[in-house]
């Protein structure tokens, strides 16, 4: 895949980013640079390579996978400044 100049341009204005003709210029090289390099390590074999989250080997932590409220609603509210049966109390705006 390459990117044109239209391209750079159309990504400049939807990140709202101004945008000179040679700052594009020199931008579409480069984005085709990197596009370039991930290209080739999408050519990479790792068939045989397990997934990582890190590239020191550690276990991950898990917990039971259980479906709960939380049970802390008294705990949500305790520093609100008004509070009743576990919601919060807002005063009413009238514009």
């Amino acid at each position: 895949m390459s990117v044109d100049l239209a391209t750079v341009k159309r990504v400049a204005r939807l990140s709202r980013i101004a945008v000179t003709d040679e700052e594009a210029e020199r931008m579409m090289g480069e984005l085709n640079g990197i596009l370039g390099f991930v290209e080739q390590l999408s050519e990479v074999d790792v068939s045989g390579v397990e997934p990582m989250t890190s590239v020191t080997p550690i276990t991950m932590r898990q917990r039971e996978d259980a479906v709960t409220d939380g049970d802390k609603a008294a705990d949500v509210v305790a520093n609100a400044p008004n509070a009743d049966q576990n919601f919060f109390l807002v005063p009413k705006v009238v514009e």
